[in-house]
C-alpha cells in the first residue's frame, strides 16, 4: 500500500517527536543558543561549603549588617546544591540558570562566564586579572604521622606543584623543592572539600606511584567537615576551599597548595557576555531577578 503525501508527513513529524522525547537531555530551547530572557534560576552551594563561603565574600554577597555582624545574603529562592557535581547538573539542564563552581571543575557541559570582561582561566587567576578567586587549604592538628607529613612534602615538592598547575590551577609554591621518596608504608586519611577533593585524588595517585605501600583515604563531605576532622583528630589531614576561620586557625596548622578560581557557570545556549563583579553580587543576592537586566 502506498502512502500518500499527507500521510508520509504526519508519520516524519511524529517520529521527531518520538526521538525528541526519548532523549533526556533534551530541554526546551536547547536547538539554538541565543539570548536568555526570563527569571534567573540562581543555584548555589550549601552552609559550610568552602566554595561558597570564598564566593560570598570576595563577591560581596556577605556583608556587613548594620551591627557589625556578617550576613550571608545570598538569595532566598536560590536552588542549594550539596556539591560541584550538583551545580554542574542543575546549570546543564537549566537555560536560565548560573551557579558557581571551582575553576578546576569546569567543564564542557556549562559555559565559564567572564567576569568584568576577563576570561575564567588558570591563566587570568595568576596574573590576577581575574577577580574571584582562592587558595585551596590543607590543615592538621598537633604533629603529623611521619607518613602524613612526608605527603604533605609531596604535594608542597616542585612534583606536586607540577600536578597542581597541570589540572588547571595555579602553583601556591614558588620555587618548590624536589621530592625524594623515602620507601614509607601506612595509612593516610584525608576529610574536606568537595572542590579540593578531585586536586587531592591526583595528587594521592602521583604521591602512591612513588609510595605503594601508602594508602590514602579520601572523604569529599565539605570545608567546614574537614576542618572539625582535623581538630578532632578524626583526620590526618583536612581540605579547605576558603580561608580558615580565626577559632581554626588557633587549632591547627595550614598551608595552601593551590589557588583556584570560582567560576561563574552559565547555561552552554545562554550567550551573555560578561557580567561585572557587582551584577554577580546583586544575582546572587537576588537584587537583579531577570536576565533582561543584565543584557
Amino acid at each position: 500500500m502506498q502512502m500518500n503525501r499527507l500521510t508520509k508527513l504526519v508519520l516524519s513529524v511524529g517520529a521527531v517527536g518520538i526521538l525528541a522525547a526519548c532523549d533526556p537531555g533534551a530541554t526546551a530551547g536547547d536547538d539554538a543558543t541565543g539570548e536568555v530572557s526570563g527569571t534567573i534560576n540562581v543555584v548555589s552551594r550549601e552552609d559550610g561549603s568552602g566554595t561558597r563561603g570564598a564566593f560570598t565574600e570576595i563577591t560581596g554577597v556577605l556583608a556587613e549588617d548594620e551591627n557589625g555582624e556578617e550576613v550571608d545574603n545570598t538569595y532566598s529562592e536560590a536552588v542549594i546544591q550539596n556539591g560541584t557535581e550538583g551545580v554542574l547538573s542543575a546549570v546543564a539542564q537549566d537555560q536560565n540558570a548560573i551557579g558557581y563552581i571551582s575553576l578546576g571543575s569546569l567543564n564542557d557541559t556549562v559555559r565559564g562566564l567572564p567576569v568584568d570582561g576577563v576570561e575564567p582561566t588558570a591563566e587570568t587567576v595568576q596574573d590576577g586579572t581575574f577577580p574571584i578567586a582562592r587558595n585551596f587549604n590543607i590543615a592538621w592538628a598537633g604533629d603529623l604521622s611521619e607518613v602524613a607529613q612526608d605527603f604533605v612534602d609531596y604535594i608542597q615538592s616542585a612534583e606536586g606543584q607540577e600536578i597542581a598547575t597541570e589540572e588547571g590551577y595555579v602553583e601556591a609554591v614558588s620555587d618548590a623543592p624536589a621530592y625524594e621518596s623515602k620507601g614509607l608504608s601506612g595509612t593516610i586519611s584525608v576529610v574536606g572539600s568537595t572542590s579540593v577533593s578531585p586536586l587531592m585524588e591526583v595528587l594521592s595517585e602521583g604521591y602512591r606511584e612513588l609510595n605503594p605501600d601508602v594508602q590514602i583515604d579520601i572523604t569529599s563531605n565539605g570545608s567546614s567537615a574537614g576542618m572539625t576532622s582535623a581538630i578532632e583528630g578524626t583526620a590526618d589531614i583536612g581540605m579547605a576551599s576558603r580561608e580558615l576561620n580565626d577559632t581554626e586557625k588557633e587549632k591547627l596548622t595550614f598551608e595552601p597548595i593551590a589557588i583556584d578560581g570560582i567560576a561563574i557557570v552559565v547555561n552552554k545556549n545562554n550567550d551573555i557576555d560578561s557580567l561585572t563583579l557587582e551584577e554577580v553580587r546583586q544575582v546572587f543576592s537576588g537584587e537583579i531577578t531577570n536576565w533582561e537586566d543584565v543584557q
